[in-house]
């Protein structure tokens, strides 16, 4: 499943990038999808903005972000930064003095307001002290009745936002008229944007492996986040069964079982449960070898000798493939989650302590067998079985049931 978003730039009068507004789509068709607003304006901002982020959209310029009534008196743009946000408020969002207050609190906080397709309606004068940009659309309002329309708004200090500019020559008789900003086919039309969608079950998903990630575990905290999914505690129960954890008495419950674990085990669980569920289905290999890199670089550093740095090595051995995965840049999705430098000089660059035992992974599944020795000579003892590290990792792999 994927997430869409059209985004169309708009200019200030020397044609330098302002900004975008972003419009919802569902489909990769260029249109607004027929469903409610204030679903779109929902849509947009957890399929986009939670995950991927709207300054990454639009390049650090200012987002223009559609809002319905519902949303607006709800308080959802408070989900964005007002440094880098204005609001629209839809044409087809009634005055009332619900939306008064809302604007004017919004406006408090630091957020510019814009009205869309402004209709120049006397109903919208108490709301012009909030109001940052006025969006004419000129198909509705043509350019020749313009004048004497401008001439209502002599007290707006704000700024005139021409909509659907569609030639050189409207360009230039909007310029003359006093119009700071531009929009339309003219300059750009709607650039269509796709990524892989995350719901909010994956992005807690994730949430999970950044807790994978930290120094100490908190072990009631991730009790209850189990208690919560009968499909993880299973999971953990079935994790523990296998034949790697021999135990001598049987679990009582759920932090038993973690404790039994121990920190260093559960943070594979952890990022083991997580990514599994995070992969698409139809990408079972793609999976398995996260799952093989995983308990390789585990065990390499377990020869190593260096015991302290195994769960790091694990969890970047899981998250190598994270990007084929998720069908998004690695760079852009490791800003999401709170990894270490090392793990993600490792991910990225394959540098530092983490990066060699991720390299000879590489090398290894690309049958590199020189440079492959040569590192592990200098990580390895020299009677180490690289080979039978990476059996021992395959057959892990083939007995867990994720």
């Amino acid at each position: 499943m994927y997430g869409y978003l059209a985004r169309q730039p708009i200019f200030d009068r020397q044609q330098q990038l302002l900004g975008y507004e972003l419009l919802f789509r569902d489909s990769e068709q260029n249109q607004f999808p027929d469903i409610d607003p204030n679903e779109a304006t929902s849509r947009l901002l957890s399929e986009h903005h939670l995950f991927y982020g709207l300054e990454r959209i639009t390049g650090h310029k200012l987002a223009f972000v559609n809002f319905a009534e519902d949303s607006l008196l709800y308080q959802f743009p408070t989900a964005l930064d007002p440094a880098t946000t204005v609001i629209e408020i839809l044409e087809s969002v009634p005055f009332s003095s619900e939306l008064l207050t809302a604007c004017r609190e919004l406006h408090e906080q630091g957020y510019q307001l814009a009205l869309d397709d402004y209709s120049f309606n006397p109903q919208w004068q108490r709301l012009m002290p909030y109001i940052s940009y006025l969006k004419v659309d000129i198909r509705q309002t043509p350019i020749s009745v313009l004048p004497d329309k401008l001439a209502q708004l002599r007290d707006f200090h704000g700024k005139l936002l021409a909509e659907k500019v569609e030639s050189q020559t409207e360009f230039a008789q909007l310029q003359q008229l006093g119009f700071d900003c531009y929009q339309g086919f003219f300059f750009a039309r709607p650039e269509m944007m796709r990524h892989k969608k995350l719901g909010h079950h994956q992005m807690h998903l994730l949430a999970l492996i950044a807790e994978a990630a930290e120094p100490e575990l908190d072990f009631d905290k991730l009790v209850q986040i189990m208690e919560r999914d009968l499909g993880l505690s299973v999971k953990l129960l079935r994790f523990i069964n296998s034949a790697y954890y021999a135990r001598p008495n049987p679990i009582k419950s759920l932090k038993h079982a973690m404790v039994f674990l121990g920190a260093v085990e559960l943070k594979k669980f952890i990022a083991l449960v997580a990514l599994s569920n995070l992969a698409d289905t139809r990408q079972p290999e793609l999976l398995k070898l996260s799952i093989v890199r995983a308990r390789f670089c585990d065990r390499l550093l377990e020869s190593a000798g260096q015991r302290d740095l195994q769960s790091s090595a694990f969890l970047t051995g899981m998250l190598s493939l994270l990007d084929a995965l998720l069908e998004q840049p690695l760079e852009q999705l490791l800003q999401q989650l709170p990894l270490s430098d090392t793990i993600k000089d490792a991910l990225l660059r394959q540098q530092g302590p983490l990066g060699q035992p991720l390299q000879l992974v590489l090398d290894y599944e690309q049958a590199n067998w020189a440079l492959c020795q040569q590192l592990a000579n200098q990580l390895l003892p020299s009677n180490t079985d690289v080979r039978s590290l990476y059996l021992d990792a395959i057959d892990w792999a083939e007995q867990l049931q994720l």
